[in-house]
């Protein structure tokens, strides 16, 4: 395919500090591409240069004759007054000069209607865009960029502010559109959904820039295989050197002309090593690892047949669940199902409607707040880090402020800057800090993943896997959801809580939700490898309901057992004692018809519950 959109030799300095230098890279046309790299590598600059709204400091970029291109930045902007419906025609009058008036009007009434505007329980065509949520504003945006039928689209950040629900019209919509689209994002699932090629900015890589062909996942592989080459070539590299300088220090005059080659070789091999090591040492990331308390109680939290409205409207009924030291729960819905007053309902600051929530004696939970209210904008980084003195403890050794906060990839030029100049990734990390000092039971995060980088995810989710107490987590970030959780909870907003096995099941039983006319109740899911909404049919008592939902694994194991004592009774060992082999015979028989029992018992729920 054609490079419709490309750049050579580009540099950024901001003061004295280089984003990128002599980056070079060109775009195909028809590409996808998912552009990443860590916070501060420059991603949103790159954009508006590529988009010819911001200069080079050198090198230049170049866009293919006559194409047409559309930059979507992170934060949106409409006039005052503005309408979905008059922010469509405006982008369809300057798009499209020669249509009548009614068509176009008919063509941006179809764009809001594939972006879900006028649907019953969406927003209107005719509402003020003032009044509309932040997912809502970027569906107009993304929508009123299309609508400009762009040869190149580029988009910072177009998953921001985005429930499940938009990000999966994100993803439908751009795998149908014919232009070259260019996307900066942290979400991996969006990147490998959405995108045939990906490219990462970072210092590590020569040229400052390294990409691949397919999703992230092909970009992990062929990153991982990069980076390992990279790392041989400099231990190589470095045994040469090491070679070379004991030749030198056993010939200082090194007077011939092969010797004099020899010293020039060497130099070479010494400036690329030095390029090589400087370019390995990049990979630093934000070292976060949560402390536990060493409880062994097995039921930290417990809740029995919870329920929650808000008003008139049931968020979530009768639910009945059990976090235990190495639990981690993901909760999944859209926005407005009552995720965060789940949240408060686990952890007692809000009082269930019915049922009960038991904790531990002297459980310790520690809680991410998505509205950061923790922090004091006018403080200095070094208080918020520190609040007292200039030495932190952390398990029970202290270190300084300044060593503490090059863990959360802060520098000492930083910790007098007021917090609340801090960028919101920055400001997610003093927050990670802070519940480091804190050894607890339980760990509560609402959407700790927000305008975190990939790095940062990454050790986010390993911490969190390490860690040895129970975790509730809400998040938009599908990866680290499905990576990181033992369960998952997926509330629908009226009164539905499922037990999913991943988002991709959660995504399919979601969209028949939404399919589905307003108000009316959840179907259960079919069959019992798949989890049962804890809010069956009022024909099951609540014990009834709980032993609907466990059925599932009770099965399981009880055919896990007869396909044991079936193996046990081919064993030739067992086969030549009569008496071993009867008890074997016996055990199988007893099981089997535990099996059949539960079966039948299954059954039997189902068909009550309807």
């Amino acid at each position: 395919m054609p490079v419709i959109l490309s750049c050579r030799g580009l540099a950024k300095w901001y003061d004295s500090h280089a984003l990128f230098e002599d980056l070079t890279l060109g775009i195909d046309a028809g590409a996808r591409v998912g552009l990443i790299g860590p916070n501060g590598s420059g991603k949103s600059t790159l954009m508006r240069i590529l988009a010819g709204l911001e200069v080079p400091d050198e090198g230049d970029r170049a866009v293919a004759q006559g194409a047409r291109l559309t930059y979507l930045p992170q934060s949106d902007q409409f006039p005052a007054d503005a309408t979905p419906e008059t922010a469509l025609t405006e982008a369809m009058v300057a798009s499209h000069p020669g249509l009548e008036d009614y068509e176009r009007d008919q063509l941006a009434a179809e764009a809001l209607e594939q972006a879900g505007f006028g649907v019953a329980g969406n927003p209107g065509t005719t509402q003020a865009v003032s009044t509309l949520s932040g997912g809502w504003r970027k569906r107009l945006a993304i929508a009123r960029a299309l609508a400009s039928e762009p040869d190149v689209l580029l988009m910072d950040e177009p998953t921001n502010h985005l429930d499940l629900e938009g990000i999966w019209w994100l993803e439908r919509t751009l795998t149908k559109s014919k232009a070259t689209i260019v996307v900066v994002s942290h979400d991996r699932f969006f990147l490998q959904r959405a995108c045939n090629r990906v490219i990462e900015l970072n210092k590590v890589y020569p040229g400052g820039c390294f990409g691949s062909t397919g999703g992230y996942v092909a970009f992990l592989e062929k990153r991982a295989e990069f980076l390992a080459n990279q790392k041989s070539r400099q231990d190589s590299l470095d045994n040469q050197v090491r070679r070379e300088i004991e030749w030198l220090r056993a010939n200082p005059s090194a007077q011939t002309v092969k010797s004099k080659a020899r010293v020039d070789r060497a130099s070479a091999m010494m400036s690329d090593l030095s390029a090589l090591s400087w370019r390995n040492s990049q990979t630093r990331r934000a070292d976060i690892d949560f402390s536990g308390t060493g409880r062994r109680t097995n039921d930290l939290v417990v809740l029995e047949e919870c329920s929650k409205r808000l008003g008139t409207r049931a968020l979530f009924s009768d639910v009945s669940l059990t976090l235990s030291p190495g639990t981690r729960l993901g909760l999944l819905g859209l926005n407005g199902s009552g995720k965060t007053t789940f949240l408060n309902v686990l952890t007692k600051r809000l009082a269930p409607d019915t049922g009960k929530v038991r904790h531990a004696t002297e459980l310790k939970i520690e809680i991410f707040d998505q509205r950061r209210e923790r922090l004091d904008p006018r403080q200095p980084l070094r208080k918020a880090l520190c609040a007292s003195g200039e030495t932190v403890v952390y398990r029970g050794r202290g270190q300084h402020v300044a060593a503490w906060a090059k863990r959360f990839l802060f520098g000492a030029h930083q910790l007098d800057l007021e917090v609340g100049k801090l960028s919101g990734g920055e400001q997610a990390r003093v927050l990670i800090a802070n519940l480091m000092l804190k050894p607890c039971d339980l760990l509560v995060l609402d959407e700790p993943t927000n305008d975190l980088d990939i790095p940062s995810l990454e050790v986010l989710e390993q911490s969190l896997m390490d860690f040895p107490g129970a975790v509730a987590l809400v998040t938009h970030d599908r990866y680290l959801l499905d990576r990181v959780s033992t369960q998952l909870l997926a509330l629908d907003g009226a009164g539905g809580a499922y037990q999913v096995a991943d988002c991709a099941q959660w995504e399919d039983l979601a969209e028949r939700l939404l399919a589905q006319a307003p108000g009316s109740m959840p179907a259960a899911l079919a069959s019992p490898s798949t989890a049962k909404p804890k809010t069956a049919s009022p024909g099951l008592s609540g014990k009834e309901r709980r032993e609907l939902d466990r059925m599932s694994e009770k099965i399981h194991e009880a055919e896990a057992r007869v396909a044991s004592l079936e193996a046990r009774t081919g064993d030739p060992t067992v086969v030549a004692d009569p008496a071993a082999l009867e008890a074997a015979c016996e055990q199988l028989a007893t099981a089997q018809a535990e099996v059949d029992k539960l079966y039948a018992r299954w059954q039997h729920l189902e068909a009550k519950a309807g």
